[in-house]
């Protein structure tokens, strides 16, 4: 956070009012013109205006001060602050440009049709709309619905590809896992048509050994001589 005077034209109250500096060197530390310092020494501005010791809020030393009553061409310095306080960011709710929000509508459209695995609440965060406007798109019963043409909302500027892949990455990551069959991976709705393999039973197993074993007594069986 840049450093700056905290109540300029007060300040410069109470420099006039408490030291020797010149206007050009009150002026150029408060950040005013010369001829609006003048005019407070004057009496002509900043009427009512009780002046602020910049000394006390730590903004301004009394050596500096009078190294500037000793030399008319020095310039004030402000102090560093002890506390560097950081600034906040803004956060709120995606900003769409005024010419852009007629567009909103055709992007929801093309958003629910080309991507519905999407919550509304992704596409909210994607161009910057509500839920009911969503609700009403899904239903047709949106306003201008036999007016809307789907369009692809970074085509439109409303949102970057990058922001669009990672919501549909989100989105396509909460569906079910394919299920395993052998060494590979197939589909579930697949799996559910393939036949399954019933297991032998033993009667079954019974029946495959008795037909083996007559097939074996049949080629030790020796052969008829015709001629007996």
């Amino acid at each position: 956070m840049a450093n700056t005077l905290l109540m300029p034209k007060a300040t410069a109250v109470w420099l006039v009012d408490n030291t020797a500096l010149s206007f050009d060197q009150i002026a150029f530390f408060c950040h005013l013109h010369p001829l609006e310092v003048r005019a407070i020494a004057d009496g002509e501005a900043a009427q009512g205006i009780k002046g602020m010791d910049p000394v006390m809020n730590g903004q301004l030393t009394r050596d500096e001060i009078k190294r500037g009553e000793a030399d008319a061409n020095y310039r004030l310095k402000l102090n560093e602050p002890k506390v560097r306080v950081p600034e906040a960011k803004r956060r709120g709710g995606r900003y769409t440009p005024l010419s852009k929000r007629q567009d909103r509508p055709n992007a929801i459209l093309w958003l629910v049709r080309n991507h519905p695995e999407l919550k509304d609440a992704q596409i909210s965060r994607l161009v910057g709309t509500t839920k009911s406007t969503i609700d009403q798109i899904r239903g047709r019963t949106h306003w201008n619905s036999a007016s809307l043409a789907p369009m692809d909302p970074v085509t439109l500027g409303l949102c970057s590809q990058i922001d669009l892949d990672l919501e549909v990455q989100r989105a396509s990551s909460g569906r079910a896992p394919a299920a395993p069959v052998g060494d590979t991976l197939l589909p579930a709705a697949l799996t559910e048509r393939m036949p399954v393999r019933e297991e032998k039973s033993e009667d079954d197993e019974l029946d495959a050994s008795k037909v083996f074993a007559k097939l074996s007594s049949l080629k030790r069986a020796e052969p008829v001589d015709d001629d007996e």
